[in-house]
């Protein structure tokens, strides 16, 4: 967690949402939201990927907000399988809207939180999409709109490369393949950072 990071708590549907918040240096453009891997395996605000997409987010001159999902950390209530998380997206996005006037949000994820913004775009429309390691094997991802930025490992033993492309290829939506990369993109966090980097407007 970087210095400019603040920790927050707002009213959720289960209760308190905890987030964490990396604000830009330079003017504010838009908000990010971004979401965490499967709350039952470990996943939350403080994975090494979502801080990643995060610091990104805060360099290009979005707010970059990430929320812990429903119990996990100081977030109240329990995991509901994607219902209940989908909720919280909707009350962080109300509270991001209020606090800092934004308009459409930026909606990124990895793994479990990649297929929750997947979802979560069919209630909001989004600035953009940064979907990493989207867990197309095990929830529902509906189609996204067509410059959202999907990216995944080669050697993603999690969500199967594979699983990945069947889901894009009808939708015409183009990958991003990183060599070599696992599901946690270990030695890779710095090449994750600069594809979102190179492929911003």
């Amino acid at each position: 967690m970087r210095a400019a990071t603040r920790r927050v708590q707002i009213a959720g549907a289960a209760g308190r949402i905890e987030l964490a918040i990396d604000l830009p240096q330079a003017p504010v453009r838009a908000a990010a939201l971004v979401a965490h891997p499967h709350p039952v395996h470990g996943g939350t605000l403080d994975n090494k990927v979502v801080q990643t997409l995060a610091r990104a987010f805060a360099a290009l001159g979005y707010v970059a907000v990430r929320p812990n999902f429903r119990g996990v950390g100081a977030s109240e209530g329990r995991y509901d399988e994607g219902r209940g998380e989908l909720e919280d997206l909707d009350a962080v996005w109300r509270h991001v809207r209020a606090e800092f006037s934004s308009a459409a949000p930026v909606l990124a994820g990895f793994s479990f939180g990649a297929a929750m913004q997947a979802q979560f775009a069919t209630r909001v429309v989004p600035e953009r999409m940064v979907l990493v390691g989207l867990a197309v094997n095990h929830f529902a991802a509906p189609p996204v709109p067509a410059d959202s930025l999907i990216v995944h490992g080669e050697r993603d033993e999690t969500v199967p490369l594979a699983a990945v492309l069947d889901w894009a290829r009808p939708l015409d939506l183009p990958v991003i393949v990183v060599p070599g990369a696992d599901h946690f993109f270990h030695g890779r966090l710095q090449l994750l950072r600069g594809i979102v980097a190179h492929n911003w407007r």
